[in-house]
């Protein structure tokens, strides 16, 4: 038994070697999990699950073809919120929340996308705050598929600038956010994703060794994190751009 977790993947259609690293991990080494878990931005943008494309067809058909041997599960990112309950039905994932708290080999595990970590960067957690509103969602995915598409680029501009002018602490997690939220979830070990920092950190928490492993985006390197009854490892593999 064994499960597989990765995260930000920021998959789309201007990166094909992502992609096809991808669909090559989905067919070699998450069937050998009983569980697969995608801790959010999967997708380098969603503007609804009425926006298709062949893009997204191929990648439904890659995840329904590793869902016959092994479980999906999905978590929202800062990128793919709006991913919603027909696309993750119909590619055979099963949405989870964030935070999402499971018992694995006999040990709670505080499973998040990670962004909700990073308390410092008050205006993402503003605008984190909107977005996730039920109202603010149903006036998005009500306009035209046109308008969610410029809004969304827009929006994805302005994020870009935005991030080259903070400073790198403000965009990492918050130490004392981390323990925090490892307290309360009462677990000593936390997988996430977000800050594309991907490392394994030991934490002292009420005198008890912790553990944090942080996923990384992919990029030049996909990233996973295996898990077994005798190990939990943050493994790479390189993405070739042939």
């Amino acid at each position: 038994m064994a499960y597989c977790f990765i995260s930000d993947l920021h998959l789309h259609e201007g990166r094909p070697d992502i992609t096809q690293a991808f669909v090559g991990f989905l067919e070699e080494t998450a069937p050998k999990a009983e569980k697969l878990y995608i801790l959010g931005d999967l997708f380098e943008a969603w503007i609804g699950d009425d926006n298709q494309s062949k893009f997204i067809s191929e990648i439904r058909e890659s995840l329904l073809k590793v869902n016959k041997t092994t479980e999906i599960f999905f978590m929202h990112g800062n990128r793919d919120f709006l991913l919603g309950p027909e696309f993750a039905s119909s590619s055979g994932m099963k949405l989870i929340s964030d935070p999402y708290v499971e018992e694995m080999f006999g040990s709670p595990v505080l499973l998040m996308h990670g962004d909700l970590l990073c308390t410092k960067d008050v205006d993402y957690q503003k605008f984190r705050k909107t977005s996730r509103d039920p109202e603010w969602q149903k006036d998005f995915l009500s306009k035209s598929l046109a308008e969610r598409q410029k809004i969304a680029k827009e929006l994805r501009d302005v994020s870009k600038e935005a991030t080259g002018q903070k400073k790198e602490e403000i965009m990492d997690v918050s130490r004392s956010e981390v323990i925090k939220t490892m307290r309360e979830s009462d677990v000593d070990l936390l997988i996430h994703g977000h800050t594309h920092r991907p490392n394994s950190h030991k934490i002292d928490i009420d005198d008890l060794s912790s553990r944090r492993i942080v996923l990384g985006d992919w990029d030049k390197y996909g990233w996973y994190i295996w898990m077994d009854s005798k190990s939990c490892e943050l493994k790479k593999f390189s993405i070739s751009s042939n």
